[in-house]
């Protein structure tokens, strides 16, 4: 079969999927305008009995799902997939009306419904003339056999054998050009307006991935945090807890009597490195995550933070509600930082640390009252501090003009 012979049988394939898209799309169509009459009055109802605030959620639940019904049949006839509708709200209020009418999804329905009932009522009546056209080829043959008057097209009637033999040409000729050329063309432009009508914008879509992504970071964070936890309470359970047994047994050989010189150095040396170890690893898990964060919170550890500073520290925290274990360890390290900075670096008389909770983000201010002038490029003491935070999609704001004062800002997500 030729290429030509293979597309010629493939669009007539596609004749019989298309009449019946059209079809359908006709009393679907009639239904369609009688459900946005009724979204419409739910919605006047609003400003007239206050009636809408009820049924206006409702209302608009169902032409969602009626505009999802008609979607997947238009991804069914054109082969390809559809980004779903949104799930529609039926929350009752007066915010939640609000914010369904300024959805851009109850927008894109909206201007669905009107499109599916001009085009719809339109393509499917050229999808019924056609359909009717080829009935009336197969009934014209028994033109005879039909009780009352005789058959007739657009006025044209079967009166003997000639007139139904020429009306029997003229309607396969245009139900088959109908059906050949215009039929699925109709039904596959209908199709695609219906995909691009009700598919969501590219701003839509990037807030839905910023979302999904604000999401997956959430678990991930506290994934994150759980496995700190782990990793702290494994190093000090178990192999801290090795090491001090190893240099007690080391402590108690070098002690033990006629040992050879030559080993009792060996032993010297290796108790000092076990506990030159056990040093590194008590800093390492303070790193990893300070204990006094399991034991106080950050509030608390905050607090124990500012008290054994060198210079006075007053700490602001008040409630912080839950915070992740992740972001947790990055404030306080982010906190620690900035201070040790000011009492090296600015000769600070005074620090302040003040810490908010706003919804699901968590503000961090840390002010001294020293020379200011903070020159990123050298050091890596606030370059570290940003990188900390911004590992877990935060920001650091700091401003240090000459003389003073030094304010770091920190916002950090929590949700």
């Amino acid at each position: 079969m030729t290429s030509d012979e293979s597309t010629t049988t493939a669009r007539y394939r596609e004749v019989g999927p298309s009449l019946r898209y059209l079809l359908i799309g006709l009393p679907s169509a009639m239904v369609t305008i009688v459900l946005a009459m009724l979204g419409v009055v739910a919605a006047v109802t609003i400003a007239v009995f206050g009636l809408g605030l009820v049924l206006l959620p409702w209302a608009n639940a169902g032409l969602n799902r009626w505009a999802a019904l008609h979607q997947a049949a238009a991804a069914r006839l054109l082969g390809t997939s559809a980004a779903p509708l949104p799930p529609a709200s039926t929350r009752i209020g007066p915010s939640a009306t609000l914010a369904l009418l300024r959805a851009p999804a109850t927008r894109r329905v909206a201007g669905w419904l009107l499109f599916h009932f001009a085009a719809g009522t339109l393509f499917g009546l050229v999808a019924f003339v056609c359909a009717g056209l080829a009935v009336m080829v197969v009934l014209l043959p028994f033109w005879w056999l039909v009780p009352g008057p005789p058959l007739q097209v657009a006025g044209f009637q079967a009166t003997d054998w000639g007139s139904a033999g020429l009306l029997m040409a003229v309607c396969t000729v245009i139900s088959l050009t109908l059906a050949r050329w215009v039929v699925p063309a109709l039904a596959r432009a209908h199709a695609r307006r219906t995909l691009s009508a009700l598919a969501p914008s590219r701003t839509e879509a990037l807030e839905g991935r910023v979302e999904a992504l604000t999401a997956t970071r959430s678990d991930v964070v506290g994934a994150h945090g759980a496995e700190l936890r782990r990793i702290e309470r494994d190093l000090h359970d178990s192999t801290q807890a090795s090491l001090v047994t190893i240099a007690m047994k080391l402590g108690m050989a070098r002690e033990a009597g006629d040992v050879d010189p030559a080993v009792a150095k060996l032993l010297d040396e290796a108790h000092a490195g076990t506990e030159q170890a056990m040093t590194e690893l008590r800093s390492v898990i303070r790193t990893i995550y300070p204990p006094i964060l399991a034991d106080r919170g950050l509030a608390g550890a905050l607090d124990a933070l500012g008290g054994r500073s060198g210079i006075p520290v007053s700490i602001d925290s008040g409630d912080l509600g839950r915070v992740p274990v992740a972001v947790e360890t990055a404030v306080y390290h982010a906190i620690n930082e900035a201070i040790t900075n000011a009492m090296k670096h600015s000769g600070a008389s005074s620090i302040e640390v003040r810490l908010r909770r706003e919804v699901d983000r968590l503000r961090v201010d840390v002010v001294d009252d020293g020379v200011g002038g903070v020159d990123e490029r050298r050091g890596t003491g606030v370059r570290g501090i940003r990188s900390r935070i911004a590992a877990l999609d935060g920001d650091v704001s700091i401003t240090s003009p000459a003389g003073g004062p030094t304010a770091i800002a920190i916002g950090i997500t929590c949700g």
